[in-house]
């Protein structure tokens, strides 16, 4: 079997969303699966000094022109929410909690959760938002928030996010491809080469 394709991404991230978008279907037409492992980029700015785009003066101006025009590029609907940037951390537990149950059931709750933020504008820091879209995917919205309210998937996303920075992950996306590392959603055109071709 052909090796997993690693989907790294905050759900903040709007080149995150954007690739969200298009890697499955990419991976599917040359016979790969793909991990998807939510971060905090927070966490991976402790480490790297970085900030959000939007917060940098003169990037952040480009920036947020930039995600406009690269979702109208790979014809991703986007609209930029109002809650920007925001904290990510209950739908990446949520996630990991999911993934645990029924992987299929976890992806449709990540894209779920991506489209919310950046075609509805839902504020999906809050965790009622992230029950509500939860339970929209027929989830048990009680047994999620019991979980959301323990140590054990706090614990598990601190040490995914540790695990991804050990990795070399900086940003968001980061897609890793048989050991060769991929970041930005403008990298897609070269990960579809890469497997195509074997590597280049």
């Amino acid at each position: 079997m052909s090796q997993f394709i690693d989907f790294y991404f905050d759900f903040s991230s709007p080149y995150g969303y954007l690739a969200s978008e298009k890697i499955d279907d990419l991976a599917a037409r040359h016979g790969r699966k793909v991990k998807w492992r939510p971060i905090l980029l927070g966490v991976v700015f402790r480490q790297t000094g970085g900030a959000p785009l939007t917060s940098i003066p003169l990037k952040g101006a480009y920036s947020l022109h930039d995600f406009a025009r690269s979702a109208r590029f790979l014809d991703v609907p986007y609209e930029h929410p109002k809650h920007f940037p925001l904290s990510t951390q209950h739908a990446a537990r949520a996630y990991y909690w999911l993934h645990d149950q029924d992987c299929a059931v976890a992806r449709m709750f990540a894209h779920a959760v991506f489209r919310s933020l950046y075609t509805a504008g839902r504020d999906v820091s809050e965790i009622d938002v992230v029950l509500d879209i939860a339970a929209d995917q027929k989830v048990d919205r009680s047994a999620l928030a019991a979980a959301l309210a323990g140590q054990a998937l706090k614990d598990r996303l601190k040490a995914e996010c540790e695990a991804a920075i050990a990795r070399g992950v900086f940003g968001s996306p980061y897609i890793v491809v048989d050991g060769e590392p991929f970041f930005g959603a403008d990298r897609l055109p070269q990960i579809e080469r890469w497997l195509a071709s074997g590597g280049f």
